[in-house]
């Protein structure tokens, strides 16, 4: 009984891993929008592995590898591609410039492999964590795909739009810039920075959903402006919150 209760936090890190692997074979099958909901799937896979583990008490070494490897396929080489494919649909062709965002493949294992060794990541982020860059590249994917009519896709069409999105995420996600995590812990004040950053963040997501919604806009660009309000609240965090 203890085995099986011990590997519950890997079975679903594994889950995490899984879609990540159908979204690839989607992207890669003309399906890149699909891919996004199987990303969102690996999101919900990668929170309730953590849980799953805090709540039975079932920390691993074992655990921690398997959800890197997970995080890297599922939010590394899935955005990269989606962002690859993404180019080529709508410029109708397969230029070197499409080959771009796949360094966010390359810059995502870099930074998975930098979390696990520094010990200043135990309760908050140094650098773009690897879900939140994912869930840029996957919501900007499928919204473009679905929102044909928006300013966006000429931009996309071009050779300049995608690969600088995917440098500059890449960078940020082996930068030093402090990011906040959004899980709350008993006993933190209501008066600190990191409790009004959370706050904050949580009401941007309900505004960017009534705009959204009001506007009549594809539901993947509530994902993408809370994610985008979230890099942007991180880096003037200092003037912002002190």
């Amino acid at each position: 009984m203890d085995i099986i209760i011990k590997n519950i936090p890997n079975t679903i890190t594994s889950l995490n891993l899984l879609c990540g692997i159908a979204g690839i074979i989607c992207a890669f099958s003309g399906n890149p929008d699909i891919s996004f909901l199987l990303m969102l799937g690996a999101a919900v896979f990668d929170f309730l592995d953590g849980f799953a583990a805090r709540a039975l008490n079932a920390y691993s070494p074992m655990g921690k590898e398997l959800d890197s490897l997970a995080d890297s396929v599922s939010f590394g080489l899935l955005p990269a591609i989606m962002l690859h494919r993404l180019m080529a649909v709508l410029s109708g062709n397969v230029s070197v410039w499409c080959y771009i965002p796949l360094i966010i493949a390359l810059f995502s294992v870099l930074r998975l492999a930098k979390f696990n060794i520094d010990e200043r990541q135990t309760e908050n982020f140094i650098g773009l964590a690897t879900p939140a860059s994912a869930m840029i590249c996957g919501s900007l994917t499928y919204y473009l795909l679905h929102q044909t009519d928006s300013f966006m896709v000429p931009l996309a069409q071009g050779n300049f739009f995608i690969p600088v999105l995917a440098v500059a995420l890449s960078a940020l996600m082996v930068s030093e810039i402090p990011m906040f995590s959004m899980k709350f812990k008993k006993g933190m004040s209501k008066d600190s920075p990191l409790y009004r950053q959370r706050v904050t963040f949580a009401g941007i997501i309900v505004v960017a959903a009534v705009l959204v919604l009001t506007m009549g806009l594809n539901w993947s660009m509530i994902i993408l402006l809370s994610f985008v309000a979230y890099i942007i609240m991180n880096l003037l965090a200092k003037p912002l919150f002190g």
